[in-house]
């Protein structure tokens, strides 16, 4: 199975929080076959996330977890293999946008943080 691959040049508006949550993905692939696999959430903000896992996901392709306050759907928008495994960078629909009060990773970090303890 060929999947494309791309590298993203860092375009943010907003500053991703870093977090570490163990979810389980649902996507379609290629052939339309229903696929599902357990990913480690490495980042989040209100427009995406970045996941980690196993096997790589094909460009383009919709994909969904249930959060234990909301749904999470979105499209897969890079898909990249870094020594531990396959990164995959999803841009959230816009109804299914994520905030702190709605969902809050098993351990979360605001970068900006370390950086304000860097300076003291």
């Amino acid at each position: 199975m060929q999947t494309d691959m791309v590298i993203m040049q860092e375009k943010r508006l907003e500053v991703r929080m870093l977090c570490a949550d163990m979810i389980e993905v649902h996507w379609k692939d290629p052939a339309g076959k229903a696929r599902r696999a357990t990913a480690l959430l490495e980042d989040i903000c209100s427009a995406g996330a970045c996941l980690q896992l196993e096997t790589p996901i094909a460009l383009g392709s919709e994909i969904h977890w249930e959060g234990p306050r909301q749904p999470f759907h979105g499209a897969v928008r890079y898909c990249v293999y870094r020594e531990i495994g396959y990164f995959i960078g999803i841009e959230f629909a816009s109804t299914s946008r994520w905030s702190r009060k709605t969902y809050k990773p098993q351990h979360l970090l605001d970068p900006r943080r370390l950086l304000e303890n860097a300076k003291k």
